[in-house]
């Protein structure tokens, strides 16, 4: 390792946001940039979805196929686990992009040829946003050390923040001009710049550092043994299935109740009310999130993972009481955009933290299970409750109130992993060579 006057000086024009050094600079910005167009795609598509499913076919069929992307992403994170066995990241990566760039262009197709589309179509977003996400991370946990990660992780973030804000920004008035199908087209042609800038990221940062000949992957395992093997990754687990069922009960509550204001204020326009709603809804979120990401998340991160980690629930915890007292759709829109920032900066950002001090194989198979399945296991426990609640006809007070019950859970499960990660740390920390 260097030693401390050894190292290559800072950026002076990124000290504001954080510590990069000059010979990471090149690196860091393709990674944002990759990140940027990923996301700009990806909510381009959010946007169609939404139109497609809510506006469409209705909060409660949204909610309950949430729960059916589970099913999906079972075989698709079989896939994942076979190609890992087979490929290099960097190969990985780009199969699974030009997989998701094929599908699209078919659902395009069908679509102009009249086949309903809102539920696989929900579905194959689901699926894409865990997956091509998710291994955009795992790609950069495999490319920086545990002290690169603290310190670049936030402004990486940057470029996703940044991203989420013009694709939301755009779709509304794309959605006007070309139609749903050829959004999507749109968004795909965003998805494959996205790819050759990670492949040149990832290229130039391996050549750069030039790592010793990595041999043929071997065969890593059942996922599942992976994941129950390790206390650590069975409560990073635990803590994504219930953010999400948190997350995922909480827009429930949101939709039905605009849903109820579309019907009584705006009569039979509630698609074109719905797609207006969340294009806002989404720009607003992350025009918060990007400000969140540039001014705090390289900071709290700097202070340590499990302070980040933090945050999110602290805020449910408040945010949801305030929601029960107050259920009104103003309140609830304004309570999800904090929420829904906090997720997609701080909380994000410290998540894919967690996997800095894992191995390789964790980096991939275990975080993209983690990533891809429990998120749509907590979309099935909601459903379950969303399904439970309307056959007891519960209000919309009553939905809340199940949030405020989960919250204390939360705060528990959070508090262990920041512990186990700050022991696995110091762990690292003495077995490295001074």
């Amino acid at each position: 390792m260097e030693a401390a006057d050894e190292r290559p000086r800072s950026n002076r024009l990124l000290r504001p946001v954080g510590l990069v050094y000059r010979d990471e600079t090149v690196t860091l910005a393709l990674l944002t940039l990759s990140g940027f167009l990923l996301l700009t795609s990806y909510y381009m598509l959010k946007v169609v979805r939404e139109v497609l499913i809510v506006g469409g076919a209705g909060a409660e069929v949204k909610a309950y196929s949430g729960a059916g992307q589970a099913v999906l992403l079972i075989a698709a994170l079989r896939v994942y686990g076979l190609l890992f066995d087979r490929l290099d990241p960097r190969r990985l990566v780009g199969f699974v992009y030009v997989f998701f760039l094929l599908t699209l262009a078919l659902f395009a197709v069908l679509g102009r040829c009249g086949l309903p589309l809102a539920v696989p179509f929900y579905l194959w977003v689901g699926v894409f946003n865990v997956i091509a996400i998710s291994q955009y991370w795992s790609l950069i946990t495999d490319l920086y050390t545990q002290e690169q990660g603290t310190r670049l992780f936030g402004i990486v973030g940057i470029g996703g923040g940044l991203g989420a804000i013009v694709g939301a920004a755009v779709s509304s008035g794309l959605l006007r001009l070309v139609g749903t199908y050829a959004l999507m087209l749109l968004a795909g042609g965003v998805l494959l710049l996205s790819l050759g800038v990670a492949w040149t990221a990832h290229r130039r940062e391996t050549r750069r550092t030039r790592p010793p000949p990595v041999p043929p992957p071997a065969r890593s395992g059942n996922t599942a043994r992976l994941l129950t093997s390790d206390h650590y990754l069975i409560l990073v687990a635990a803590l994504t299935l219930l953010l999400n069922t948190v997350s995922s009960l909480g827009e429930y509550v949101l939709d039905r109740t605009l849903l109820q204001a579309a019907h009584v204020a705006h009569g039979a326009a509630v698609s074109q009310f719905v797609g207006a709603f969340r294009a806002r809804f989404f720009a607003v979120v992350n025009v918060l999130g990007l400000v969140l990401q540039l001014l705090l998340v390289s900071r709290i991160m700097r202070r340590g993972v499990g302070t980040a980690l933090l945050i999110l629930p602290l805020a449910a915890s408040a945010g949801y009481m305030g929601i029960a007292l107050v259920p009104t759709l103003s309140v609830m829109a304004a309570y999800k955009t904090v929420e829904n920032s906090l997720n997609y900066s701080v909380e994000n950002t410290a998540r894919h933290g967690l996997f800095l001090v894992t191995s390789r194989v964790a980096k991939f198979k275990a975080k993209i299970a983690i990533d891809g399945l429990l998120p749509r296991m907590g979309d099935v426990v909601s459903a379950a409750l969303v399904l439970l609640g309307s056959l007891l006809h519960l209000s919309t007070r009553r939905f809340v109130a199940i949030n405020v019950g989960l919250a204390p859970l939360l705060l528990a499960v959070t508090f262990a992993v920041a512990r186990l990660y700050r022991d696995r740390s110091a762990s690292r920390a003495a077995e490295a060579p001074a």
